[in-house]
């Protein structure tokens, strides 16, 4: 059975659709067969990964609002064992829509939970906001990656977070864990990094990963040529980093 895990953090601009691609990407090259789910409507892991969403027939929203089976909405990309859920702007529209329906927070587990058994690493790449797609996403999960940029404002708006991660835990999904705190955009030359990076060790101590990513210029450029660090830059940093994290996050759930 494979793993679930939501990339999460109400904040925008902390990693989290860089995460989900390259962290796919890497445990795909290692040999997992691995699935993105693209859970923010603006789509930005599906066009991350060569993907026009202008063309789609079918996407996460569909498979939520229309019952359409996801094996219809997933397709292929680049790295032979890396498949994406895509998503859509429609998605917007989806919160509204779900409202009224029965099991409403629980609506993206049954799409996603009869897909453990194909892949080993499902990844829910989810938009910044706490709303009712956000907590589908964590009530389907089995953990959830909370990446944090390495700046001023870094720890502010994470309390909220974690407070939604207790809801959900307590209401809707008991097993819920929080897979680790990640720490991006690390340069080491600041003062200020080192001491976000600092006091985040310091306060969630063994939950962050002890990979950090960090700032790395091809990151940045990758998604607007349709493809993971791996293959636009092999040998970056960036591109590194991530294949260490995958590397991490395997032998975290190997022992």
């Amino acid at each position: 059975m494979g793993k679930i895990i939501s990339l999460a953090n109400q904040k925008g601009g902390v990693g989290k659709t860089t995460t989900a691609i390259n962290l796919a990407a890497s445990l795909a090259t290692l040999g997992k067969e691995v699935l993105i789910v693209d859970a923010d409507p603006q789509a930005n892991a599906s066009s991350g990964l060569g993907i026009d969403v202008r063309t789609l027939e079918f996407t996460i929203y569909e498979c939520l609002i229309d019952q359409v089976p996801p094996e219809q909405a997933i397709r292929g990309t680049e790295i032979k064992k890396l498949s994406i859920l895509p998503s859509h702007i429609d998605l917007v529209g989806a919160e509204i829509e779900m409202l009224n329906m029965e099991n409403r927070e629980r609506v993206m587990k049954e799409v996603i939970k009869p897909l453990q058994v194909k892949y080993d690493y499902i990844l829910i790449d989810c938009s910044p906001s706490l709303g009712l797609i956000t907590v589908n996403a964590l009530t389907a999960s089995d953990s959830v990656i909370i990446p944090v940029q390495c700046e001023y404002f870094a720890l502010e708006g994470i309390s909220k977070l974690l407070n939604t991660i207790k809801i959900i835990k307590s209401k809707l999904n008991m097993t819920l864990e929080i897979e680790g705190f990640l720490l991006t955009m690390y340069d080491n030359r600041l003062r200020l990094a080192n001491q976000v990076l600092a006091e985040v060790r310091k306060h969630f101590e063994g939950m962050v990963f002890e990979t950090v990513i960090s700032r790395n210029v091809r990151l940045s450029e990758a998604p607007s040529h349709g493809k993971p660090a791996l293959l636009y830059d092999p040998d970056s940093k960036g591109s590194n980093n991530y294949m260490d994290l995958a590397k991490e996050l395997i032998r975290k759930n190997t022992i």
